[in-house]
């Protein structure tokens, strides 16, 4: 019980910090995909996707050089590419995924 609580000290003191453990990653997750789902009442799916793919490698791009300070952006976008893959493959392969009631497909 002790081992818990410090465990729970601890995630508290790194979200403090800006630092996401696993709930708090899929939280923050949800908030983007909750606007998405908003979004989706009055623009089609099919120009709101790519407006969120936009935005989310403008503000990639905005860490890796302001944040983050890469210097091998290829490397980066790789890295990237990498990543985005194996999250599209696995949310494709859900079964669970299903479309909310009010979107407008197009």
């Amino acid at each position: 019980m002790e081992e818990e609580s410090g465990n729970r000290r601890e995630r508290r003191a790194a979200r403090k910090d800006g630092v996401l453990d696993t709930a708090a990653f899929l939280k923050v997750a949800d908030k983007f995909i909750d606007l998405a789902n908003r979004e989706n009442r009055t623009v089609l799916a099919t120009q709101l996707h790519l407006a969120f793919l936009f935005g989310s490698a403008r503000y990639s791009a905005y860490v890796a050089k302001s944040v983050l300070d890469v210097q091998d952006h290829e490397d980066f976008v790789q890295h990237m590419v990498k990543q985005y893959t194996e999250m599209l493959r696995q949310h494709l392969a859900d079964e669970n995924l299903s479309a909310p009631q009010d979107e407008k497909r197009g």
